[in-house]
């Protein structure tokens, strides 16, 4: 009677687990909705709407988590809308999803050296040129906007024009 019921739960187990397995996706189907909507949001940043954009993408990457284009695609709007984290974040998330992506990784360089993190910027580049093994386009765009360097800020231009006005070197108050 014992063996029954141990036999019972074990059997019940098994059927549960398979059929749970059964009714998931495999990775590589991203759900149309998604696809769709990511095509919406590529036109609606295309045509100059980053909010439209912004709001599409956002609903594919709701839709199915795992479409890895969608949060390259939104990174893309939010570094076009002057938000770099935001840019670095997303990047990341579709690193997440594939570690390999060269656009994603070239991406978040970019948008690493905006914010001013020119080495690990580097440290992507030297990702990229591991991963393409021949001519890369995304590691010479890398490459040149690592050499360029980060932007200058306002604050910098303001300091700069002061000192140079002055013929002083900033000092600090501490």
């Amino acid at each position: 009677m014992r063996f029954t019921a141990i036999a019972m739960a074990a059997s019940l187990a098994l059927v549960s687990i398979s059929t749970a397995l059964h009714g998931q996706r495999p990775d590589d189907q991203i759900d149309a909705r998604s696809m769709a909507l990511l095509q919406q949001g590529k036109a609606a940043r295309a045509a100059g709407n980053l909010e439209g954009a912004t709001d599409l993408l956002e609903t594919a990457v709701t839709v199915d988590p795992r479409n890895r284009q969608a949060f390259v695609a939104l990174a893309g709007v939010a570094e076009a809308r002057g938000l770099p984290g935001k840019a670095i974040r997303l990047y990341r998330e579709a690193l997440l999803l594939e570690p390999n992506d060269v656009n994603a990784l070239a991406g978040q360089g970019e948008a690493m050296v905006a914010k001013g993190a020119v080495e690990r910027a580097r440290q992507n580049l030297a990702k990229l040129r591991s991963l393409c093994k021949g001519a890369c386009p995304q590691a010479t765009t890398l490459a040149s906007v690592i050499a360029k360097g980060p932007p200058i800020t306002t604050a910098q231009v303001g300091a700069n024009t002061t000192t140079a006005a002055t013929g002083t070197t900033p000092t600090s108050d501490d």
